[in-house]
């Protein structure tokens, strides 16, 4: 047995023993996402490396301390991309840590075939559960179903059902033509441009809305590009500014999302009509995604998304006396707690990083 991997199982089992709890973290990226992390440092990073790439079969399977830098640097020499477009936030971000986050960037709601979040690009994974144990689900190839859902299961579970060993993922060709154009619209006008071109054919692979702006990016075959360019019109970007441009939304690195003011991510119906009106937000996904910066309270930003169907997220900030992610109903709250005592008995993975108490 390797001996990196003897040392995680050997931590696992001393913590399991103890009822000590353990906080799993790669490249550390994402450690101010979700419930402030706990318990004693299991570190994944020096578990590394792509173990299969075959580029015709569309599937990467790496191990979780591999660099997703990397991983699509990889990809890209072949002329091929993670579709979900997972944000980084360090140059130290790992899969494993992309995986168990589960954020996907402005590709997740493209339309066609691309589109999808994290977990539905996820084949399959080897997971080190609370009893020690090694776990695979899934497999690696696009067609092979056994056991999806639990792997599927990992994406967004923040570690606390066991240690992301390794991922298989599907990937993507990259667009052969990809063009972005800029619209002066008002929040409502750009909501309903949006929903009306995501109900047509056409090669629309990510829109961002802000302060009066509508950027909207086409991607796929060149005649398809230049069609859509044409009948949506728009101020068109320079190649370089626009791929400048969705990295920076991607990673969080516009004006907007600078300061100390609370960062909320509503996910909405794409259709629900402006929400909280006075402050300043940017929205993805046609809709569906939007960012706020406010201090409103808590229970008003979750009673107003609830009433059109979604929920809110305190993405980022200090005061979290209002909890992180949208309470659990009851039934949700017994189905997480049987799953965390099927797969982590003594309760040691990363201790209220997703759910108060689990």
């Amino acid at each position: 047995m390797d001996a990196v991997l003897a040392g995680l199982i050997d931590q696992v089992q001393v913590a399991a023993a103890a009822h000590q709890g353990l906080c799993i973290r790669g490249g550390g990226s994402k450690d101010f996402y979700g419930n402030t992390p706990q318990g004693q440092l299991l570190d994944v990073r020096a578990w590394s490396g792509i173990q299969v790439y075959d580029p015709s079969e569309l599937v990467i399977t790496a191990r979780a301390g591999t660099s997703l830098a990397l991983i699509e640097a990889t990809l890209a020499e072949r002329g091929q991309m993670l579709a979900f477009e997972p944000p980084h936030f360090s140059d130290s971000a790992t899969i494993g840590g992309c995986i168990a986050a589960g954020l996907a960037g402005p590709r997740r709601a493209s339309a066609g075939y691309t589109a999808g979040s994290v977990r539905d690009f996820v084949l399959g994974a080897q997971l080190l559960d609370g009893r020690a144990r090694q776990l695979r689900f899934g497999g690696t190839v696009i067609k092979n179903v056994a056991g999806y859902d639990v792997s599927r299961l990992l994406a967004g579970s923040l570690g606390i059902l066991g240690v992301i060993l390794e991922v298989s993922v599907k990937v993507l060709p990259v667009a052969r033509s990809q063009q972005t154009c800029v619209l002066q619209l008002h929040q409502t006008q750009a909501l309903r441009q949006c929903n009306v071109w995501s109900g047509q054919p056409l090669p629309l692979s990510a829109t961002a809305w802000l302060d009066g702006q509508l950027y909207v990016r086409w991607s796929g075959a060149e005649p398809a590009v230049q069609a859509a360019v044409a009948h949506c019109g728009g101020e068109l970007l320079s190649a370089e500014a626009a791929d400048r441009y969705w990295a920076d939304v991607r990673e969080q690195r516009l004006p907007f999302f600078a300061g100390d003011a609370p960062l909320w991510r509503l996910s909405l119906p794409s259709t629900a009509a402006p929400l909280v009106p006075d402050v300043p937000q940017l929205i993805e996904w046609g809709g569906a995604q939007r960012w706020l910066r406010s201090t409103l309270p808590a229970a008003a930003l979750r009673a107003q998304a609830a009433r059109t169907g979604g929920h809110a997220t305190l993405f980022r900030g200090i005061e979290r006396s209002g909890g992180v992610f949208t309470p659990l109903s009851a039934a949700q709250q017994a189905i997480h707690q049987r799953l965390k005592a099927e797969f982590d008995p003594a309760g040691i993975f990363n201790v209220g990083r997703l759910i108060d108490g689990l």
